[in-house]
């Protein structure tokens, strides 16, 4: 009679255990949970608001793939220099080479360096767009890197073409050394023919933008735009802790904080991003500008840090 009772026992913790795994295994990537304010939320709506949080507001980071697809028009993508890829010049090695790393990285990311570049349409409007991707390497700002961005802005300034960047980076990649800081005034130069042209150009700071590429283009827009609560700086928190030897503010570096300060223009939403470019690029077509005009700030919800 106990044998009996034992091998039922058994069997439903079994029953019990196997059926937990298949729901451990059932609810794999359905649910989100949100790093700031702890709710589970759906992956399909996560996805459905452009990974923003439905409670709190919080921006989870999405990388270039996805970012092409919320703001460009559906088959209107096309790449440039796809094929482009990076080289190891100084035969650099730290805990493995840097040929071996990039391999990782590529074969990790889909990607040969850490930015795609294309034009596309934004609400019916031809763009060229650089979306840096934080994956590959932190979205380090290499040769390719540089490249492919001055690429893309000579292009615009060719064909008359607005020009947006949006960025992730950890800054310049230490792994080519100099030849990753020359691309810093490389960019920068391009990015001067193509104001001198009275080409638009703007920027989207997303988290994070520090190093060297908050030191050059990310902040040479005609209007810079920043993601709620992104980390912009240049160098570190604690580097600068470190050396200024007292606490900064808990803020410090946030698009709020540099908002205030008047380095960035607005903040502006995800699931308001695209309609806010479009609205921009509008405004500076003279000929459909003052169609436009009455329509803003009120048709959009962003931050520009000024008194109504």
């Amino acid at each position: 009679m106990s044998s009996l009772f034992d091998w039922f026992a058994n069997r439903r913790k079994s029953g019990a255990s196997n059926s937990r795994g298949q729901e451990r295994e059932i609810a794999e990537g359905l649910w989100n949970k949100c790093e700031a304010c702890g709710v589970l939320t759906y992956t399909k709506d996560l996805r459905a608001n452009q990974m923003v949080c439905l409670e709190c507001g919080h921006h989870n980071r999405v990388y270039s793939d996805e970012r092409i697809r919320q703001l460009i028009d559906a088959n209107t993508w096309k790449p440039m220099d796809e094929n482009l890829r990076p080289t190891d010049p100084l035969k650099f090695s730290d805990r493995k080479s840097y040929s071996a790393r990039l391999r990782e990285y590529q074969e990790k990311t889909n990607l040969p360096d850490g930015v795609q570049t294309g034009i596309g349409q934004i609400e019916g409007q031809w763009v060229a767009l650089g979306v840096m991707d934080f994956r590959f390497m932190g979205g380090s700002m290499g040769s390719v890197v540089g490249e492919k961005l001055t690429r893309l802005i000579e292009r615009a300034t060719r064909e008359r073409l607005p020009v947006i960047i949006v960025c992730a980076s950890g800054g310049a990649r230490m792994q080519e050394g100099m030849l990753s800081l020359m691309q810093m005034a490389k960019i920068s130069g391009a990015l001067e023919r193509h104001r001198d042209a009275r080409l638009l150009y703007i920027p989207v700071l997303t988290d994070p933008t520090t190093g060297g590429v908050t030191a050059s283009f990310a902040m040479l827009g005609d209007i810079i735009i920043a993601e709620p609560k992104a980390t912009i700086g240049f160098a570190g928190r604690r580097v600068i802790e470190q050396t200024l030897r007292e606490k900064l503010p808990e803020d410090f570096q946030s698009a709020e904080d540099l908002l205030k300060h008047g380095f960035v223009d607005a903040i502006v939403p995800r699931t308001q991003l695209k309609k806010t470019l479009a609205m921009l690029i509008r405004l500076h077509q003279p000929q459909r500008a003052m169609t436009h005009l009455m329509q803003w700030p009120e048709a959009l919800s962003i931050s520009t840090g000024k008194p109504n």
